[in-house]
């Protein structure tokens, strides 16, 4: 806490110097002038900074900004008295100090102060009662919580100024905390599915997204009162960082680090934990196992345990179930966290879109033919694109790219591979821009940091401690030498914490271990697991995705141009030794019965194709005699090919082409992306092959993830006029009602679309109404309309009636899996009676009907000339409403040809009654659902 200091006998002597000098001075005079600095002379050192600090908040809440933050933090207490008497009027300026002395809880301070003013005004006049005012005001401000939430906003805005890694683009964290404030919004929605809100929310993504700057903004936001204030009552910030330095002690212990005396014993808001959430930030760091059993965890959060057990007993929910968590973690983490936690709400952070991404480099590059060069390059090679969604690696990227501009290096080379570009960036940290190099680390101190790597990126380390850099036998001074270089850094938050500057830095260094292992002569049999190459060699995607950048990396150094330039920058030898090992692994792998997958040949062409050694790559693919590859994007096709093109050996091969990027080469007219993994991502492509390809007419979107973003950019190719599709199949791909208005729009728009399936996705009654509205239009050229399991109510029952009755273009309708019922269908029934209505087929399975729509059916069977085929199935009509049925199916106007019923679910006498039907009418079949066609796939009739 800060505390303030005494009020004086001095300090009065000195008020009563000066009154004479004031008396005929207004009392707003007085306080700007002479009042305000004798109590900015009593805030101690910590206080005034503290002082400054709300200050600077203040300014930013009201609004404006009008004492410069560069001047307020420089300036003593004389000058800020004149800078806050300059910017503010002399009344403001004290109701200002007055409201930051409450939230400071200098209370002796604050009282004072207020007794002085309201003193002065009566000495003065009754005009000046300003106190009076602000007594109000710091009222409003003191109340439960309060100072909690003031000291988080202090030491979150000073973590926000001060965090800020090598070369951050300088605006990036506004723009993340702009990107991401409606990710935050949403973390804890209820969902539309389960009508719940989740505990548990995990946020993942990739090393530097923005993982913590956006749980910090979270954080942040609700202590200013902006996020979250109906949901959570407390929010407690635990870094894995800090947590991995703790050893035993009590959970109340170990949140009420922040947690403010005044505020009174924390463990009263304990009693409440529904109303809490703990944010767990970077729980890939965390260096504990996770094995306790789930009987030994502890569930009093007053006993002292070790820190692990506490974290276990959080995660699994045995510690406080009732709280809510929001766990932010690497990709690489989520198999190790997964199985703590009893249910959870994942949300992935994909860092700068392609639009941020294309910005970013117009800014970056002034010159705009020459950012459009880079952006060409880099959309060249996905993997470099792609790297470039993380802020900080898009930095080093143009950095580098930047730099051999300026030499005139050919950038089309730099580009080419990762290995290249990450080669030029490490070089170019060991050579200033006088072309001098500095303190250059010794063969010893670069073989501990790339040990170091090494080690680090097997066991998913990227944290190293001072016992983690004393174990590789990195001192003070060695570690000093990387500092300085922007190999590593040093957290500034958090005591003896170091990692790389980014991830793909120490992988850089972890495959140099490979590379400069044999001239360092380590040959040892006490030599660690990980420093066996067959390992690395041996690692896939699958099973060890930490480990591929690495090995990406290793593959690259073989190029000799790579070498070259690594033994100049580090002056030290590289052995290619390493190449011959690598073929002969490549020899037995070739022999081997299991390497067929196309998972383990898309990696290994990756791998070869990164070396840009045409002579290697062809020694290599040699030994391969079968190749599986299953092309499913731009940088599988370019790897392959340049691989495949120096194949002498091979007998087999089996390719496909699939996904949605090679919707573009041309595909068949129908096309079928069932269940690819397509998400909103690759929507843009495809939009792009709906609008360009004149042969697609039939395309299958099942199963994906599209989501209500992925269906607006479908949506929106669908207007386009060059689109020729006829027929398009939604289901369960995961949009709700909210796409209801971009799928109507697009409707309007399309001339060629006949069949749509919409089935199995959260549309809604709202989202149903919008697509009726467009059948009111003639333009509207729609025919078969599927609505399967859309959570469809009887409420949007009488705007499905007033669709097939205007839009003489719809034939055929399937509703079933709708919670409809007998009050619904009869407007349906009522409108298939009419003349207008084209209706053929009608889907109506599992509707919750009973025997009392049966009578209004029945007479829409005798009456309707049209409607062909109708399936009943899966519905509770009884004995009672088969013989009302059987009225209407035996009459000689009703023109059914096929009724979905299960003859086998009635009694004897309704089956008697069906069966007398069928012989009165013989071109009727009625037969249930076909047992190899699930209800929730598609056209049932088609069965038929």
């Amino acid at each position: 806490m800060f505390l303030s200091s005494l009020w004086t006998p001095e300090s009065t002597s000195l008020l009563m110097k000066t009154w004479d000098k004031m008396t005929d001075l207004s009392s707003s005079s007085f306080f700007s002038d002479f009042g305000l600095l004798l109590y900015l002379e009593e805030l101690n050192k910590e206080e005034l900074k503290k002082f400054k600090l709300l200050l600077k908040n203040e300014a930013m809440e009201a609004g404006g900004c009008p004492i410069p933050w560069a001047e307020v933090k420089k300036a003593k207490r004389e000058d800020l008295a004149n800078l806050m008497k300059k910017h503010y009027s002399g009344e403001q300026a004290w109701d200002v100090a007055l409201k930051l002395f409450g939230k400071m809880n200098v209370k002796d301070l604050y009282e004072r102060a207020k007794a002085e003013i309201n003193w002065a005004a009566q000495a003065m006049g009754p005009d000046n009662t300003r106190a009076g005012e602000a007594q109000g005001d710091q009222e409003t401000v003191l109340g439960d919580g309060t100072e909690y939430r003031i000291q988080i906003q202090e030491k979150f805005c000073i973590m926000r100024n001060r965090k800020c890694l090598l070369g951050e683009p300088k605006d990036f964290r506004h723009e993340i905390a702009e990107e991401g404030g409606k990710v935050l919004e949403q973390l804890f929605d209820v969902d539309v599915k389960t009508g719940e809100q989740p505990q548990i929310v995990v946020l993942q993504g990739a090393a530097g997204v923005g993982k913590t700057t956006l749980v910090r903004k979270a954080l942040l936001d609700w202590a200013q009162g902006n996020l979250y204030h109906q949901k959570f009552t407390y929010i407690f910030y635990l870094n894995a960082r800090e947590i991995n330095q703790l050893r035993e002690r009590s959970f109340v212990q170990m949140i009420s680090k922040d947690w403010p005396s005044t505020e009174g014993p924390i463990e009263r808001i304990m009693s409440q934990p529904n109303s809490l959430l703990f944010i767990i930030d970077s729980f890939d760091e965390l260096t504990f196992a996770f094995e306790e059993p789930e009987f030994a965890l502890c569930e009093d959060w007053t006993q002292v345990h070790p820190v692990s057990f506490l974290m276990s007993s959080l995660l699994r929910k045995v510690m406080l179930p009732e709280s809510s968590l929001l766990v932010t973690t690497r990709l690489t983490a989520c198999k190790k966290l997964k199985p703590l936690l009893k249910s959870q709400h994942s949300v992935e952070l994909l860092g700068m879109s392609e639009d941020a991404r294309e910005e970013y480099i117009y800014q970056f590059f002034e010159d705009e033919k020459l950012a459009l060069q880079v952006l060409d390059l880099l959309r060249n090679n996905e993997m470099l694109f792609s790297m470039c969604k993380v802020p900080l690696v898009c930095w080093v990227i143009c950095t580098c790219l930047e730099q051999q501009i300026k030499k005139g290096g050919d950038i089309r080379l730099t580009c080419k591979t990762t290995t290249a570009l990450f080669t030029c960036y490490i070089s170019s940290l060991f050579t200033q821009v006088d072309g001098s190099c500095p303190n250059l680390p010794n063969q010893t101190q670069l073989k501990r940091l790339c040990h170091l790597a090494t080690k680090g990126v097997w066991t998913m380390t990227h944290v190293f401690y001072r016992e983690n850099l004393r174990k590789h036998g990195l001192t003070k001074s060695d570690v000093s030498v990387f500092l300085d270089m922007n190999i590593l850094q040093k957290d500034i938050e958090y005591e003896n914490c170091y990692e790389f500057t980014h991830l793909h830095i120490q992988e850089f260094f972890a495959a140099m271990f490979y590379m400069l292992k044999d001239s360092w002569g380590i040959t040892d049999c006490s030599s660690q697991s990980f420093e066996d190459l067959k390992l690395l060699l041996e690692s896939n995607s699958h099973r060890d995705p930490h480990l591929m950048q690495m090995k990406c990396f290793l593959f690259g150094l073989l190029n000799e141009d790579r070498v070259k330039q690594l033994e100049e920058t580090f002056n030290c030898k590289m052995s290619l030794e390493i190449k011959w090992k690598i073929l002969q692994w490549m020899k037995i792998l070739g022999k081997s019965e299991h390497f067929s997958s196309q998972l383990e040949c898309l990696e290994l062409f990756h791998c070869l194709y990164e070396t840009q050694d045409e002579a290697f790559i062809s020694q290599a693919m040699r030994y391969l005699q079968k190749v599986v590859i299953n092309i499913y994007g731009k940088i599988h096709l370019l790897v392959s090919s340049f691989c495949l093109k120096h194949c002498q050996g091979l007998q087999t091969i089996k390719l496909s082409v699939v996904f949605e990027k090679m919707l573009n080469l041309s595909p068949p007219a129908e096309t079928c992306l069932e269940s690819c993994g397509l998400t909103v991502a690759g929507c843009q492509d495809l939009s792009l092959a709906l609008t360009s390809n004149k042969r697609l007419t039939h395309l299958c979107l099942a199963d994906n993830n599209l989501g209500d973003d992925g269906l607006k950019l479908v949506s929106d190719a669908l207007k386009h006029p060059q689109c020729i599709l006829q027929s398009l199949v939604l289901r369960r791909c995961h949009f709700t009602s909210l796409s209801g208005e971009h799928l109507s729009s697009s409707l309007l728009h399309n001339k060629s679309l006949t069949h749509l399936d919409l089935g199995s996705n959260w549309l809604q009654d709202d989202g149903v109404k919008l697509l009726c509205d467009v059948f009111l239009h003639p333009s509207c050229n729609l025919q078969d309309l599927e609505l399967m399991g859309c959570v469809l109510t009887s409420a949007c029952c009488q705007d499905l009636a007033s669709a097939i009755l205007n839009n003489p273009n719809l034939w055929s309708l399937d509703l079933g899996n709708n919670d409809l019922q007998d009050d619904g269908v009869k407007i349906l029934f009522e409108a298939l009676r009419h003349p207008n209505c084209n209706i053929q087929k009608l889907g109506l399975a599992y509707c919750g009907l009973t025997s009392f729509c049966c009578q209004d059916l029945s007479s829409t069977l005798s009456s309707n000339q049209r409607l062909m085929k109708i399936n009943l199935t899966q519905n509770t009509v009884g004995c009672e409403g088969i013989m009302k049925l059987c009225e209407g199916l035996m009459s000689p106007e009703c023109k059914l040809q096929v009724l979905g019923l299960c003859k086998e679910a009635f009694d004897a006498e309704a089956q008697k009654l069906l069966e007398a039907v069928r012989v009165s009418n013989p071109h009727l079949v009625i037969k249930q659902d076909c047992n190899d066609h699930n209800e929730e796939d598609g056209s049932w009739w088609q069965c038929f």
